[in-house]
């Protein structure tokens, strides 16, 4: 399978059905779903698949594979997926990491692949990231992603108000 990008040390890829047990690593992981809320079932890790596998055919890209050109190892997901701010129509940076990898530069080297692949091959002017307000980690890696809070708002999530911050940056014209 082509991958979609590469940085110095990851393959960025489209997940695949054999990746389920992979995702379930993260998803089902409670620590890892703390700004979800809860830790996902099986049927939700299997929707949550198809729906980036959906996203591939009708926006051209999705969550995908982060695999470790070392080891080969998937250490989770970084992509691009199509999401309302606001009732702004927006693209966003989204990441999520196995556990074992937080805190070794991971997310924000996929994060910054995103954005690249975002501005110079989709053409898109403007990429975000929207973050819940209690998760410091994603939002230092947006900040060191360029990115600056534009706004808040508030999703309804397993009947729970959530406030997320969201944080863009806009491609440069040269």
């Amino acid at each position: 399978m082509s991958p979609i990008y590469s940085t110095e040390r990851l393959i960025v890829r489209p997940l695949t059905s054999a990746d389920i047990p992979v995702l379930s690593n993260t998803l089902q992981d409670p620590i890892a779903m703390a700004a979800y809320a809860h830790a996902f079932s099986d049927q939700e890790v299997t929707d949550w698949l198809n729906n980036n596998l959906r996203r591939y055919q009708e926006d051209g890209y999705g969550l995908w594979a982060l695999i470790c050109k070392t080891d080969g190892q998937f250490i989770g997901q970084c992509g691009l997926t199509n999401q309302n701010f606001n009732g702004q129509s927006v693209v966003e940076i989204g990441y999520l990491l196995q556990r074992d990898y937080w805190h070794q530069g991971y997310a924000i080297e996929a994060a910054q692949g995103a954005k690249q692949y975002a501005f110079d091959t989709l053409h898109v002017p403007e990429v975000w990231s929207i973050i819940r307000d209690n998760n410091f980690a994603s939002m230092n890696v947006a900040i060191r992603n360029g990115m600056l809070v534009r706004g808040v708002t508030i999703k309804h999530y397993y009947g729970i108000d959530m406030p997320h911050y969201g944080f863009s940056v806009k491609r440069e014209v040269i």
